[in-house]
């Protein structure tokens, strides 16, 4: 009989933050880890995060097994949490594919509004709402398709995130795929844990921009991007 593996019952997430510590990379709420994470792992996290949401569903006191509301409940939880409302921690950035500026483009571009959903780091909560990306290309910049950009923002989004870090992993993204002369975000955004919990202010509502280079350096070029964004609220 073969001896049984070294890390045999060593829960799945237990192995992939070793492999994070021996890498001396961060693993934060809105990292993204899927180069730590091997072939059939994620479905192993699933049954793990399972167990563990269940545990938490029963010291919430909560009859999960007679009651058929709740039976299924840590399951759709998990499955919620790992593959889609924080999918962008654990799979790779989606791929793009980017062209020469053939035409030489070099004004002005905007995309949005591209709507984004995401959850607070502190509380798990929902937050909902849209950004606007505008673009100076130059002659070396890479193009991408417009659908490419809302892709990309699904992609960071889909972590636990604070607004004002997420706009800023959204801009360091865009800015290293296509290397333009000015890159600018606004992000506006609904935040479930002011509404559902807290204050239960329901119409607050977060903005947020990143400028960078030329949208930076100029404020007429600011101003014109900020001028062409339809009025938000």
């Amino acid at each position: 009989m073969n001896p049984a593996p070294a890390d045999e019952g060593t829960p799945v997430s237990v192995k992939i933050r070793e492999r994070l510590v021996a890498a001396r990379k961060r693993y934060h709420a809105n990292d993204n880890i899927a180069d730590f994470i091997q072939p059939g792992e994620l479905e192993a996290l699933l049954d793990e995060v399972e167990l563990k949401m269940q545990a938490v569903l029963d010291s919430m006191v909560i009859d999960t097994e007679r009651d058929h509301n709740t039976d299924k409940t840590a399951r759709r939880v998990a499955k919620m949490y790992l593959k889609e409302v924080f999918n962008g921690r654990y799979v790779k950035a989606p791929t793009i594919t980017e062209f020469p500026n053939a035409e030489h483009l070099n004004e002005l571009m905007i995309v949005g509004p591209i709507t984004v959903r995401s959850a607070c780091s502190h509380h798990l909560c929902p937050v909902i709402g849209q950004i606007w990306i505008g673009v100076l290309p130059n002659e070396h910049t890479n193009v991408i398709g417009l659908s490419k950009y809302a892709r990309l923002a699904e992609w960071v989004m889909g972590r636990p995130q604070i607004q004002e870090e997420a706009v800023v992993q959204l801009a360091d993204l865009i800015q290293q795929k296509t290397q333009p002369d000015g890159l600018a975000i606004v992000m506006e955004a609904s935040h479930y844990c002011m509404s559902w919990r807290g204050v239960k202010d329901m119409d607050s509502k977060m903005i947020n921009s990143v400028m960078r280079g030329s949208f930076l350096k100029d404020p007429n070029l600011r101003r014109e991007f900020l001028s062409l964004i339809p009025k938000r609220g």
